[in-house]
């Protein structure tokens, strides 16, 4: 059997409601997941694209995410209906779906316009 070719996280993170910040989980992830493994196994992806589900990817206020690898492209505020695009684009042709594609000013940092403004004291 091959290696696989690309990797998929997609986060599946659950925080209490009032928590404060968002988490994956109730805005789709599992669906996602679902989706992601089906799209993969329709594409004929099956062996060669592992769509695993993930816990907290700390990109909560770009959620849901997914991130492919092992180009680690980072992909914000997925919906179920992306899902065929990010397969057929980027798994299939290479192709990252830029209009998904989180910048990477907003990975890692405190400072994003999806992050709201840290309090002051």
């Amino acid at each position: 059997m091959p290696e696989f070719q690309h990797h998929l996280f997609i986060c599946t993170n659950e925080r209490d409601k009032d928590a404060s910040r968002p988490s994956c989980l109730p805005q789709g992830g599992k669906k996602l997941k679902s989706a992601f493994k089906d799209a993969v196994k329709d594409a004929g992806l099956k062996h060669l694209v592992r769509a695993n589900e993930s816990g907290c990817l700390d990109q909560c206020e770009h959620g849901p995410v997914v991130v492919v690898y092992p180009e680690a492209v980072w992909y914000g505020f997925v919906k179920l209906e992306d899902v065929e695009e990010i397969v057929n684009e980027h798994l299939l042709h290479g192709r990252p779906v830029e209009r998904l594609r989180l910048p990477s000013a907003c990975l890692n940092t405190e400072h994003c316009p999806h992050k709201p403004a840290p309090k002051r004291k």
